[in-house]
């Protein structure tokens, strides 16, 4: 990892969060993420499991963490299992953590070696009565990949049938939604990096450069800031390609008089940021282009004010979507007739804005959190208007991270440019 350590503060806290929402003489267990093989001997970067990684710290393969609050022994209250290093793994693939290590990373003083699990468990088991198994209920995950986790839980209700199961991920999903102070840190680390490549490229962009020539400035700048890269595939999108909301093959010219709208942002410490930006490939909107810029902008602003305590996020998106109502009759894209023969189940609007105005951010750029409930301090959101007007080649959408605090919203990403005539400053001093 290129981070710079955490406090281990942050996952035991993390834990007593988790275990006070058990029922009695309950074990939960986490696994870590695979390692994903590509073709031949090769494998994918490792990407941890977020939940084990958020209640332990551990960023490694084949690790598993078992909490069992009420065990007659309090040395297994809290058990972490890791794989066991040696001089040939750390000759072949550098050293993974010893016990002393994983204690520290995750303040959890009883540390096992893998091979050691069943065994522990197999004990552990005869005195509980509830096993809460994790698995993957984000609202918009496609699963067709088969993962340690799925096969551990398989494993699990084979061997010890007559145990009762509960769920893991409907508490995940609360105490992950509501962030840390030091998550939150890290989470503005992620979006200063962002901010700094946004930096890098508004002085590179001119007629003729490739988006990939773009996506590779923003990879450097990512790097050299000990961020693993992006937190989610880029989308440079120059042009027409900018009205495609998941174009992300960033293989075009961008030409003079086209605007560029990269929806972009840098991993620190596997937390997300999430940015967009548009920008006049010339280092000048035109007229037209501006007044829908400083619409998308106007919505923005005007949709950040929304986001507080109490607000639950279907309505939030309603009243978004009166806002961008009135940009688009202010910019002619909608008369009045739209308006008055809509169907409401697909309001006038969506022609021109068809997305959501925000989502849950933190350790997945998508992130899990209670879309049934009402906002509460401690969430963040990505706030991210946009009006795509495929006729006119231009596709303008205005993204930055806020996390919702008791006094109203801190924008973690406001201080990088957004007025457009700030960028336009900028590309041409």
């Amino acid at each position: 990892m290129k981070y710079t350590k955490i406090s281990n503060t942050l996952y035991t806290e993390n834990r007593a969060k988790f275990v006070k929402a058990l029922k009695p003489k309950s074990i939960a267990v986490f696994n870590s993420n695979d390692i994903m093989p590509t073709n031949a001997d090769g494998t994918m970067a490792f990407r941890q499991n977020n939940d084990i990684l958020y209640l332990s710290g551990v960023d490694q393969e084949e690790s598993i963490l078992v909490l069992f609050p009420d065990s007659f022994h309090p040395h297994h209250k809290e058990i972490l299992f890791v794989k066991e290093t040696s001089e040939h793994i750390a000759i072949w693939e550098g050293a993974k953590l010893n016990k002393e290590q994983a204690t520290e990373t995750s303040g959890i003083q009883t540390v096992y070696w893998l091979n050691q699990f069943e065994k522990v468990l197999n004990d552990l088991m005869a005195e509980a009565e509830n096993i809460y198994l994790n698995s993957n209920e984000h609202l918009r995950a496609v699963i067709e990949v088969e993962t340690r986790e799925a096969r551990f839980n398989k494993w699990c209700k084979e061997k010890y049938p007559l145990h009762n199961y509960e769920r893991s991920a409907p508490i995940m999903h609360r105490i992950r939604s509501v962030k840390h102070p030091l998550e939150i840190e890290k989470m503005q680390e992620a979006c200063n990096i962002t901010g700094k490549a946004f930096d890098r490229v508004l002085n590179f962009v001119k007629p003729g450069v490739m988006e990939y020539e773009i996506e590779a400035e923003l990879m450097h700048e990512f790097l050299r800031n000990r961020s693993r890269g992006f937190a989610y595939t880029p989308i440079i999108a120059s042009g027409l390609n900018a009205t495609v909301l998941h174009y992300i093959e960033n293989n075009q010219e961008c030409k003079a008089g086209d605007v560029i709208l990269m929806d972009v942002g840098a991993e620190y410490a596997n937390y997300a940021s999430d940015m967009t930006r548009a920008v006049p490939v010339s280092g000048k909107f035109t007229p037209r282009q501006k007044e829908v810029y400083n619409a998308v902008l106007k919505v923005h602003r005007e949709s950040a004010k929304l986001l507080r305590p109490g607000v639950y996020l279907h309505e939030y998106h309603k009243e978004v979507g009166k806002l961008m109502e009135s940009e688009l009759l202010n910019l002619g894209l909608l008369d009045k007739a739209d308006i008055q023969n809509q169907d409401p189940n697909w309001p006038a609007y969506k022609k021109y804005f068809m997305h959501g105005t925000s989502h849950f951010i933190g350790l997945d750029v998508h992130d899990v959190g209670l879309w049934h409930e009402p906002i509460q301090v401690g969430n963040a959101f990505t706030v991210e208007p946009g009006i795509y007007i495929r006729e006119e080649n231009l596709g303008i959408r205005l993204e930055n991270d806020f996390v919702i605090t008791k006094d109203g919203l801190h924008d973690m990403m406001g201080h990088i440019p957004i007025e457009a005539d700030e960028i336009e400053d900028i590309m041409n001093s």
